[in-house]
């Protein structure tokens, strides 16, 4: 099939073969996961997948694509689910939900939180990614890289950068590198803020001027006597925070609220 690529749908279609046979070994699938491939475009990756899967599903915005894939696979195989990913209710797959995917860049942080809302119907998920994303999500308090974005997602996910992957590895090139990234839910236990919506607010206003101090940011929710009981520096900006201390945070408003 020959396809012109799509800009309003962000498509870059891989064609290394040794990065794909790459990046199937980091996914390792087995024939009776349930799996979902997000944006499987020209089949680089749907093909292979199907060569290890019983049964995959797949996400396409493109009605071009879907229609292709639609007549190449029988619907025992391949489901086709058209439609944008960022709509699309992962949770009617199922529990134990595998997902893979080359993430369209125009959308790939607002999908990512999409997908967060599913997260414990899902196992993992291995997707590619702008380079520069997938550094921010695995980057550490007190870098330049860490940023909200790591926070938010680093209190949902374990995540782990696999391996980097060139623009020419792609038609048509883009203009930036691409990682892939291995994300891992944490259990429910693992999530320690109650109240996940007021420490989400706290988050945001802490890296919404982010070389403001904690004393400026955060200081219609803490007065230096809290800051004091958190033994957490005022004077700190919101990169030297770890998710856990915000969660920490969250939990002591939210105690002083109750009492």
């Amino acid at each position: 099939m020959h396809h012109t690529a799509r800009k309003r749908f962000g498509q870059n279609f891989l064609v290394d073969r040794e990065i794909i046979d790459a990046i199937i070994a980091t996914i390792a699938p087995q024939s009776s996961d349930r799996m979902v491939e997000i944006g499987p475009g020209m089949g680089a990756l749907t093909r292979p997948l199907l060569e290890r899967l019983d049964h995959l599903h797949v996400v396409e915005i493109d009605r071009d694509i879907a229609a292709h894939l639609i007549g190449e696979f029988p619907a025992s195989r391949l489901t086709v689910h058209v439609t944008d990913a960022l709509r699309f209710d992962f949770s009617a797959l199922g529990e134990n939900l595998r997902v893979v995917g080359n993430l369209p860049y125009n959308i790939s942080s607002p999908l990512l939180f999409h997908l967060t809302s599913f997260a414990s119907r899902i196992r993992d998920l291995h997707v590619m990614l702008q380079k520069e994303v997938v550094e921010r999500m695995v980057a550490t308090p007190s870098t330049s890289a860490y940023s909200k974005l790591s926070v938010m997602l680093q209190y949902r996910y374990a995540m782990e950068k696999l391996l980097d992957v060139p623009s020419h590895a792609f038609r048509p090139a883009p203009r930036v590198e691409s990682a892939v990234i291995r994300m891992l839910p944490r259990m429910s236990s693992e999530l320690q803020a109650k109240d996940e919506s007021l420490f989400a607010r706290i988050v945001s206003s802490a890296f919404s001027q982010r070389r403001k101090t904690l004393r400026n940011t955060l200081g219609s929710y803490l007065a230096r006597e809290d800051f004091a009981a958190l033994s957490i520096d005022p004077g700190w900006r919101a990169q030297n925070l770890a998710s856990g201390d915000f969660a920490r945070i969250a939990n002591y408003l939210g105690n002083k609220v109750g009492r």
